[in-house]
């Protein structure tokens, strides 16, 4: 035998790449089964854009900022209590009666918004007295849509999201079809920054899909994305789900029938299993899956995908004292013009949407307000300096950041006042540092743009047993990201062990 080592391959039921929340539900739901779970991570901690970070004592959250879906009917504490977890992640809604406030800085308007479809419809058709059949015309498209969507509803998940006739018009075209109204178009698309596509690229159906829940309710959650990270951690502990940071899939091999044996990790070790879920972006997919076992129709619809928006962010603190700004319990909307189309355009080179969120944390054993402003931004802003890697790049990148954060700071003043000598920018990031932080490769906030006719990567892939989840494959934000996991563990699974599985909820 001489001194030749053999390593043992350990053989697993199903592996998960990647740790966002679409794989941390995946894991957890598969390891509720009773299967063996292995979970991979190519950073060095889990959670992708959940987990937070610190500055000066101070916790940030990455990319989760706000959810819809967490009321009591809501699919979002549903799905968190099918995996277990409700009791651990603790939401607190936003005022009901000032939830958004949309503020036109060239117009000089502003149009605040409660929460509730009813009282959003009521409120609107006050702001726009001549609108009124538009506006209603526009909830009533909306609630036909998400009421014959069965992916928003685990009671009627199936295998595929399915396609309504409204997947098949823009939500530009609706909204002319509606009103010529300029504000209040830009007041129906706003939401369009909550997954970064323009309002004439994007379908009605979609719209609808991904924003009828932050107009329901909006709520934030105790200790931000943290508080999920958290939980699944405390259910994988529970259930003995092997967690691997640092780790990545080099190669896949043993590849017979369409199938997928095994996989060569960066470690140098090589692992079994019967099924894998990638909720990593769909250009990853691409590039981890054997050339030679895909059609060129499948590599040219994955490269076709395109970018959604980024952000520029900046991170503050209010000075001791400033505490009861009205931002705190309302999201606050800039709009530097009332064209949408044109402020999600990669090609705009004036200011863009900017979003302000505050909230109250214990920093140095007092009560704060903590400010996090985060302004669209596309990879064409910051292309020069795509090459370098964070903390490593040139003077004059800090000075692009250091400019676009003193601009940010002059909007937030015209609109708070007391932000202009009491607010401290501990940090910013750019589209860059997200790019590298969360080793995506373009830095976008929601991953591919959801485009009208598009087919994304969701389900069983050319290669049978591997499957794809994650923001880019259904819809994007926790909500989306979810439900995709789920639909593909139901088609894992199959359709009579996922019924099962959905009898677990609220204890029953």
């Amino acid at each position: 035998m001489g001194n030749t080592l053999f390593l043992a391959v350990k053989k697993y039921d199903h592996i998960v790449v990647g740790s966002g929340v679409s794989g941390l539900s995946a894991a957890l739901l598969l390891a509720r089964l009773g299967r063996e779970v292995l979970l991979l991570e190519k950073a060095p901690r889990v959670g992708g854009s959940l987990a937070r970070f610190r500055r000066q004592g101070v916790a940030f959250d990455t990319g989760f900022h706000f959810t819809g879906a967490f009321s009591e009917n809501g699919v979002l504490r549903d799905m968190l209590s099918v995996l277990g977890i409700e009791d651990l992640v603790e939401p607190y809604f936003l005022d009901a009666d000032h939830a958004h406030r949309f503020v036109f800085e060239s117009e000089g308007k502003v149009v605040n918004l409660p929460s509730g479809v009813a009282r959003i419809a009521a409120k609107l058709r006050d702001c726009f007295p001549g609108e009124k059949q538009a506006i209603d015309g526009y909830f009533r498209k909306m609630t036909d849509v998400c009421g014959g969507t069965a992916a928003l509803d685990l009671a009627q998940l199936s295998a595929s999201p399915g396609m309504l006739d409204e997947d098949y018009v823009t939500l530009q075209e609706v909204l002319d079809g509606l009103t010529s109204d300029p504000l209040l178009q830009s007041v129906l698309c706003g939401f369009s920054m909550c997954y970064g596509v323009m309002p004439n690229e994007v379908s009605f159906a979609d719209h609808c899909r991904m924003c009828v829940a932050l107009y329901d309710s909006v709520a934030r959650v105790k200790d931000g994305g943290d508080a999920f990270v958290e939980a699944f951690d405390r259910r994988f502990d529970e259930l003995d789900v092997e967690v691997r940071c640092g780790t990545w899939v080099e190669e896949c091999l043993d590849i017979g029938d369409d199938r997928v044996g095994r996989f060569r990790l960066n470690t140098g070790e090589e692992v079994e299993f019967d099924t894998c879920v990638l909720t990593i972006h769909p250009w990853l997919i691409l590039d981890m899956l054997p050339k030679e076992h895909l059609s060129k129709a499948f590599v040219n619809r994955v490269s076709a995908f395109e970018a959604s928006a980024g952000f520029f962010s900046i991170f503050g603190l209010m000075d001791e004292g400033i505490v009861d700004s009205d931002c705190a319990s309302t999201i606050v909307s800039l709009f530097p013009v009332a064209d949408v189309n044109r402020l999600l355009d990669p090609a705009n080179e004036g200011d863009s949407a900017l979003v302000v969120l505050s909230n109250l944390d214990e920093v140095g054993g007092q009560m704060r307000q903590v400010l996090t402003a985060f302004e669209l931004s596309f990879p064409g802003r910051v292309e020069r300096w795509k090459d370098t890697a964070t903390g490593k790049r040139p003077d004059d990148y800090r000075e692009y950041k250091a400019a676009r954060a003193a601009r940010i700071h002059d909007r937030i003043v015209s609109v708070y006042p007391e932000c202009r000598d009491g607010l401290k920018i501990l940090d910013s990031a750019s589209i860059l540092t997200f790019r590298d932080y969360l080793n995506s490769p373009d830095g976008s906030a929601y991953g591919i743009k959801q485009k009208m006719g598009q087919f994304n990567l969701l389900g069983k892939l050319p290669l049978r047993n591997l499957y794809a989840a994650g923001q880019s494959a259904m819809l994007p934000g926790v909500v989306g990201a979810m439900m995709s996991s789920f639909m593909a563990v139901r088609a894992i699974i199959g359709k009579d062990s996922f019924a099962e599985l959905m009898k677990g909820r609220n204890g029953s």
